[in-house]
């Protein structure tokens, strides 16, 4: 195995997922993980050492993340799959509706943007609002509204959507 093989092994499926919360769309997700992962390495050893290096790959996956959501492909390709949800699902939607199956996954991914990305960090990653502030430009104080307010969010969707479990934890 190569160094960039084990390099991608290392961080490809983390920053994939954490791609994918921001995009909605795999290929995309794909697609801008693949440029923040050659970069990286190629970059490696210039790496100052002020964040842990996860840290790093975090930010520069959220920023590239950013910029995809950004661009005139991102507008267009919106456009059509609007036109295309008229007519029927889209290829993508029976995809995750079929792979996540869940309620709740579908309401963390359906809220607005600055709320999935404290839920996610929080509950699925585990960062602390430090950490996930240091990772958003945010203070710590921020985080925690946002965490605040999207929990409430998530309940009203998923109490809407008639969900039947029990909310925990702020879940």
């Amino acid at each position: 195995m190569t160094q960039l093989e084990k390099f991608i092994h290392e961080h490809g499926e983390e920053l994939l997922r954490l791609a994918y919360i921001y995009v909605k769309n795999k290929q995309a997700a794909e697609d801008i993980v693949q440029d923040v992962l050659l970069k990286a390495f190629e970059k490696q050893a210039s790496f100052r050492g002020e964040a842990m290096y996860r840290t790093y790959l975090y930010r520069v996956t959220i920023n590239r993340s950013y910029d995809y959501l950004r661009s005139w492909h991102y507008k267009n390709t919106i456009v059509g799959e609007k036109i295309h949800r008229l007519f029927g699902r889209s290829t993508e939607q029976v995809v995750v509706i079929e792979s996540e199956n869940r309620q709740l996954a579908q309401a963390v991914l359906a809220l607005p943007l600055k709320y999935r990305e404290v839920i996610v960090f929080t509950y699925y990653l585990d960062y602390s609002s430090e950490e996930i502030g240091t990772l958003l430009n945010c203070s710590p104080a921020t985080v925690r509204t946002r965490l605040a307010r999207g929990r409430e969010k998530l309940k009203s969707v998923l109490k809407e959507d008639g969900f039947d479990g029990t909310i925990e934890n702020g879940y």
